[in-house]
């Protein structure tokens, strides 16, 4: 029978900035054992701004890292792959469990659709009609195509509202445990990224003001939690992070989403 974790943790970092964020994920992930650790639900924003990188994306590729240096905007480097993501006016979250933990559901494909499940719900609720790219492009045109930039893209478990991408979602698997991150963006912030893309900014994506959902970020995450709760079937204790996370993400930070050489170049130290 598949073994459900009723109690998962809830840990609301609030506004760090990119390198900081990006350092606590990975945390986490590190930190996680598949066969004794609670599944976590994180939310965070990012203050300031931040562009993030895929894992095996060139940063210069996708952002004039010299405009974004002289802005004050940090570029840094994700544990995940995809585009490039402006992040701004946005809530974001994280997710780390093992297999058991979904019900058996181990495939990427399974996972992903098990997942983001809570998104679908939350945003239903906000009086909206999304649904997974997949759904709403059931001849599968323009799934799955590289770009450059996140929300360009469209793979078969993003979210579609009126034929326009709402937010984005990445994961990555290790040791038998399963990361996923993605962004919800709260307002319309193309105008601002504009200027510090490689490729021009379009209108691909959508924020919740642009569908008609206007919110703010203590209510959007209240709805969140809720969701995320009915749609897994499982309760949600506040914790904050443990010394052992905290002390990695320390470390992390330091060594590597600090350094050009990774944020940058790409080569972890």
């Amino acid at each position: 029978m598949p073994e459900f974790h009723p109690a998962w943790r809830l840990i609301d970092t609030a506004a760090l900035d990119g390198p900081q964020n990006m350092a606590v994920d990975e945390a986490l992930l590190n930190c996680f054992d598949p066969e004794r650790s609670r599944p976590v639900l994180r939310f965070y924003a990012w203050a300031p701004p931040a562009f993030s990188v895929g894992r095996f994306q060139r940063a210069e590729d996708a952002v004039h890292v010299g405009r974004c240096v002289e802005a004050g905007i940090p570029v840094v480097r994700r544990l995940t792959g995809g585009g490039c993501i402006y992040h701004g006016g946005e809530l974001t979250y994280s997710i780390v469990c093992a297999a058991r933990h979904l019900g058996g559901y181990d495939g990427v494909k399974e996972s992903y659709r098990r997942l983001c499940g809570f998104l679908l719900k939350a945003y239903r609720k906000l009086g909206l009609a999304p649904s997974f790219a997949v759904d709403a492009l059931p001849d599968r045109s323009g799934l799955g195509v590289r770009t450059p930039l996140c929300y360009a893209g469209r793979e078969e478990y993003d979210i579609m509202i009126a034929g326009r991408k709402l937010g984005g979602n990445a994961q990555r698997r290790s040791r038998g445990v399963i990361f996923q991150h993605g962004s919800i963006p709260l307002a319309p912030t193309l105008h601002d990224a504009a200027p510090f893309l490689r490729a021009p900014a379009g209108r691909w994506s959508l924020s919740l003001r642009e569908a008609g959902a206007a919110t703010g970020e203590t209510e959007i995450k209240q709805l969140l939690a809720d969701s995320f709760r009915e749609n897994l079937v499982v309760s949600l204790e506040r914790t904050g992070l443990s010394a052992e996370e905290d002390t990695a993400a320390g470390w992390l930070l330091e060594n590597k989403y600090l350094r050009d050489s990774w944020n940058i170049e790409g080569i972890a130290s």
